[in-house]
């Protein structure tokens, strides 16, 4: 029932039940320390009242003289209607009555049998019943001035005024308590409103059920995810994560440590820090290569923590790789498209002259080119993705209207899946810009020369653009640097981290006006035929 009580109401029912059994232990603990109190207060009274009395000549020299002793129940009298107490009784040593509020009780002995001790002298007090109602009786001896006891007063409070008393106060008690819950039912809804707007006025039942959803979901997600709070502890996790983690190596539970000490190399510490993100970022894990996104969490413009999402770059490289055959190929068949109605265009314009010779001359002519070419590249070049990819290029050149020629000193053999990706990336990067440096250029020429012997891939390619000045030579491989403008300069930034990755060199020679070469080599990994 508690689980769908909605949170305002369940707040109210909890914090009046705690005022509620609070004001009520504490009205117990104080009834009985008012009684006590209160007791205690009534038996000081008459303790004091009978000392006063004890203390009287009045009353002594009534208990030494029989002819003074009336006097005795007159001044007890005098006290009895000031004093609001029960009664005031003198007594001799025999226990005589010499004074009580019924003076026909006066030379009888006293009733009760609590007033032994007193007459051996010593004061005392107990609750007991005589001629009168049940009362607290106080008992003090009385002396003369030899110091020889000669009697004692006892005086009575009755038990109903300290019952009274109690009932008075413990009224007190029970208005201040009534107050308290109203006060209690107040603050429980203050505090419910509060807790309502903070929590955007969701019930718990609603929070419980978010929070399975975004943990179902992160435990979902195909890519790692892990987050830290403002101290770098990991604070969250999912088992994409935990999979990457134990294929990297790394064994346990990581939640609640220092992210540092379980993954020196997230730099998830650096982004807390800075609260910059870093995005598409290769991440080494005990020589695991992923792909890693890191962004700081913010609240309110403060860094609460940050939170990292990774995947295994494996993965990413062969999902390049069918991208970029695929983009490749088609590409390819754009180009070989247009060409092709080229082609009929010209075609069809002979055979409306009927010029059936040339016709035959040409179409010979152009079977013959694309024969060549096609079978050079995929003769030579065994695998088909890199194969589509330079085929692609040559129609784009030729749109472009560049000569790119393609030469292969050797066959090159199948390239294994992780370095395809990294070879169309520098391959691509260096037609492309060839292209472009000759496209204002009176002779239009772009130069690729493979070669491959059993430990080395060389790729050379050539343009005959203008070249490259010095200043500009020093800055061509650095992230976003480019003279052609904004948004550019990605290229070969991007061509350097991949014969980076592959473990290769870059050597470039240009001259001024003359053209540039751009020669990289690349420790061979496939087999040499």
């Amino acid at each position: 029932m508690l689980k769908k009580l909605k949170l305002r109401p369940l707040i109210i029912l909890l914090v009046c039940l705690v005022v509620v059994l609070s004001l009520l232990i504490t009205d117990i603990l104080i009834s009985q320390h008012v009684t006590k109190t209160i007791k205690e207060d009534k038996e000081e009274k008459a303790k004091v009242i009978a000392r006063i009395v004890a203390k009287d000549d009045t009353v002594r020299q009534g208990l030494l003289s029989e002819e003074r002793a009336p006097a005795i129940q007159s001044y007890t009298a005098d006290i009895l209607e000031t004093a609001d107490v029960l009664f005031i009784v003198v007594m001799d040593m025999e226990g005589i009555r010499k004074s009580h509020p019924n003076e026909e009780n006066i030379g009888r002995p006293f009733e009760g049998g609590d007033e032994l001790a007193v007459l051996a002298g010593e004061e005392s007090t107990s609750i007991s019943k005589g001629t009168m109602v049940t009362s607290l009786r106080t008992f003090t001896p009385v002396y003369d001035d030899q110091g020889n006891q000669i009697g004692a007063v006892a005086v009575g409070i009755s038990l109903n005024k300290v019952e009274e008393s109690v009932l008075a106060s413990h009224g007190k008690l029970l208005i201040g308590s009534l107050f308290g819950l109203i006060a209690g039912i107040i603050g429980a809804i203050m505090i419910a409103a509060y807790i309502k707007r903070t929590l955007y006025g969701l019930e718990p039942f609603a929070i419980a059920k978010i929070l399975q959803e975004r943990d179902t979901m992160l435990q979902s997600v195909h890519e790692g995810i892990i987050a830290v709070d403002k101290d770098a502890r990991i604070v969250l996790v999912n088992k994409s994560a935990l999979a990457i983690f134990k294929k990297a190596g790394l064994q346990g539970n990581p939640i609640g440590m220092k992210v540092n000490e379980y993954m020196p190399s997230s730099r998830l510490e650096s982004v807390l820090a800075s609260g910059t993100p870093e995005l598409d970022e290769e991440l080494e894990i005990n020589g695991l290569s992923c792909l890693v996104n890191r962004v700081p969490l913010q609240v309110d413009g403060q860094v609460v923590g940050a939170i990292s999402t990774f995947r295994d770059k494996t993965e990413v490289d062969l999902l390049a790789e069918q991208l970029t055959g695929v983009k490749s190929y088609a590409e390819a068949l754009r180009a070989q498209s247009h060409e092709f109605m080229n082609k009929l265009q010209v075609i069809l314009g002979m055979v409306r002259l009927k010029k059936y010779d040339q016709l035959t001359g040409f179409i010979n002519e152009t079977v013959q080119n694309r024969h060549k070419e096609i079978g050079v590249v995929t003769t030579n070049i065994e695998n088909p993705v890199l194969s589509g990819f330079i085929l692609g290029k040559l129609s784009y050149a030729r749109e472009s209207g560049v000569e790119l020629s393609i030469n292969t000193k050797t066959k090159i053999s199948e390239v294994p899946s992780d370095t395809i990706h990294e070879l169309i990336t520098i391959l691509g990067n260096l037609i492309d810009n060839g292209i472009e440096a000759v496209k204002n250029r009176d002779i239009k020429k772009v130069n690729v020369t493979l070669s491959a012997n059993a430990n080395t891939l060389t790729i050379a390619v050539e343009d005959t653009g203008i070249g490259i000045n010095d200043m500009v030579l020093k800055s061509i491989f650095s992230k976003g640097y480019s003279t052609k403008g904004p948004n550019r300069g990605y290229g070969l930034f991007l061509l350097k981290k991949s014969v980076d990755k592959l473990g290769g060199t870059v050597v470039v020679d240009t001259f001024q006006n003359k053209g540039t070469t751009f020669q990289i080599d690349i420790p061979n990994r496939g087999e040499q035929r």
